[in-house]
């Protein structure tokens, strides 16, 4: 894979993320969407470091991993509800997301902050039937190997405050590798900051194990 053009998530509002066959280590590609959704221009890739006591997420401008645009780091060991810091490479703070540990029992749900440490949003899956489907086909046996092969949704929402909704986070369904669209375009006051949706959108995979 090769860059064309730097892109600046902070300048576009919908975003397509594929992850990678690999199975060392868990590797995506995020990309600007083009018709009916399908991949177009790649902008980033994403590495995940294997054997890490702590989570360790890198980002970069393409494959060749030689300039690194940002990083996912979580602060605790085997945490529930740990708490990840995205930062640029020279540790500037863009923001950070923690795990609702209880609520996440339910339904997935990520608690965003922006670089101050103020929430901005709460992630949550968007279907709590859907997340009790997949909670229990985990749970079959043989078929829990399968699980995320299977055809369910896992569709994500972003809400701010009480209730207004500024993005979304759907799986696509039918595809041989997961792929996700990522869209934020209701986020007209643009109070999330981009990089941090799509460290959030790697976290939800990755750290889930899917």
């Amino acid at each position: 894979m090769s860059l064309g053009t730097i892109v600046d998530p902070n300048q576009h509002d919908r975003f397509i993320l594929q992850q990678r066959f690999r199975f060392v280590a868990n590797q995506y590609e995020f990309s600007l969407p083009g018709p009916d959704d399908a991949p177009g221009q790649v902008f980033c890739f994403v590495r995940q470091k294997m054997f890490k006591f702590r989570e360790d997420v890198r980002f970069f401008t393409d494959d060749t991993m030689r300039t690194e645009v940002m990083r996912i780091k979580a602060r605790q060991r085997f945490d529930p509800s740990a708490t990840y810091d995205v930062t640029t490479p020279d540790g500037t703070v863009i923001g950070r997301f923690q795990k609702a540990f209880g609520r996440s029992l339910l339904r997935s749900t990520y608690l965003l902050f922006d670089a101050t440490g103020t929430q901005v949003a709460v992630a949550t899956e968007q279907s709590r039937g859907v997340a009790f489907l997949r909670r229990i086909v985990g749970l079959i046996p043989y078929i829990e190997n399968f699980a995320n092969w299977l055809p369910i949704p896992y569709h994500f929402v972003f809400v701010r405050g009480e209730n207004q909704v500024i993005g979304h986070h759907r799986r696509q369904l039918w595809k041989l590798r997961d792929t996700y669209t990522l869209d934020l375009t209701d986020d007209r006051e643009r109070v999330l900051d981009r990089r941090l949706a799509l460290a959030l959108a790697v976290g939800m995979d990755a750290f889930q194990a899917r």
